[in-house]
């Protein structure tokens, strides 16, 4: 049987994706590995349509390390009204609740946001992607059905207030993967006893990237237009999704082995854990585990044969 012929050019990189507000995660995907004619794409972690902000999108052989990115830390400036709650928990939803705003001091404010910080537990909303029985909850949402939901633990590093006026906070957030931002402000507004939603959300951090560098659509389209050179301007290295790992270079000899599946001693290491894989002029292999005896064992490599 003849194998399937890939569709589009194998570009294989990280862009860094500055979404605007009102399209899906998904829907800037394919946007943009529609312009780029990319044979294989991937994000690192869904952008409610309300939400703006990074989207780091894998190209080619940089979709063997989203799952990385998908698990990262993330950055967020928050924008909510209070007095107002909505069955999605931001702007998008349907008002269920109005609530009398009393007087909010800052202090009153920070001290309850303070609350949130550390390890908390945190029930994921109904409009959610996460799926029971194999159907996803905002499509429940959206036929009226809600179901129980288990608690997740999540942590909150930092979250600091930005302005308060009118009935409306802005704030920053640090925080875990997993963590829904629109279920923090519903229940900051909770505590605080008015009530509120998510009106602005804009994501400022993926693990190692922040919005230097980013992209926007247009912009992107500009540089297309222009030609590949241009494009490639925009296209960051797979291993710049890895910066936080700790770099291993590898002897030819001990990465022709490593590429064969077996683990290999790695002489004076002191690493620990997962560790990118270099060899000779600091050409990326991959991801590499490192064991108690000393030696690394491969995790996920890359095909060099498409990375070149």
């Amino acid at each position: 049987m003849a194998r399937r012929r890939q569709k589009g050019h194998n570009i294989n990189g990280i862009i860094l994706f500055d979404k605007p507000i009102k399209l899906t995660s998904n829907q800037a995907l394919q946007n943009v590995k529609k312009l780029l004619n990319a044979n294989k794409a991937g994000h690192t972690g869904s952008l409610d349509p309300l939400a703006t902000g990074l989207l780091p999108i894998c190209l080619g052989e940089a979709t063997k390390v989203s799952s990385y990115l998908l698990s990262a830390d993330k950055s967020y400036t928050v924008q909510c009204q209070f007095g107002v709650r909505t069955d999605s928990a931001d702007a998008d939803g349907n008002v269920i609740e109005t609530r009398p705003v009393k007087e909010l001091s800052v202090a009153r404010i920070t001290s309850v946001m303070q609350q949130f910080k550390g390890s908390i537990s945190q029930v994921p909303p109904m409009h959610s992607a996460i799926k029971q029985n194999g159907v996803p909850l905002y499509k429940l949402a959206r036929q009226g059905i809600e179901v129980e939901r288990q608690s997740r633990q999540i942590t909150i590093y930092d979250i600091d207030l930005v302005d308060y006026h009118d009935d409306i906070l802005e704030f920053a957030v640090s925080c875990s993967k997993g963590t829904y931002i629109r279920t923090l402000v519903d229940d900051i507004g909770e505590v605080l006893g008015c009530g509120a939603h998510v009106t602005m959300l804009r994501r400022t951090r993926v693990g190692p990237f922040d919005m230097e560098g980013a992209v926007t659509w247009e912009k992107l389209q500009i540089l297309q237009s222009q030609g590949n050179e241009a494009v490639l301007q925009a296209i960051l290295p797979i291993d710049e999704g890895l910066k936080l790992m700790p770099a291993v270079n590898l002897t030819e000899d001990a990465a022709f082995y490593l590429q064969k599946g077996q683990a290999v001693f790695i002489p004076h290491n002191k690493n620990k854990g997962f560790v990118r894989l270099f060899m000779g002029d600091n050409r990326f292999l991959g991801i590499g585990q490192m064991q108690e005896d000393g030696k690394v064992a491969p995790k996920r490599l890359m095909n060099l044969a498409k990375i070149g």
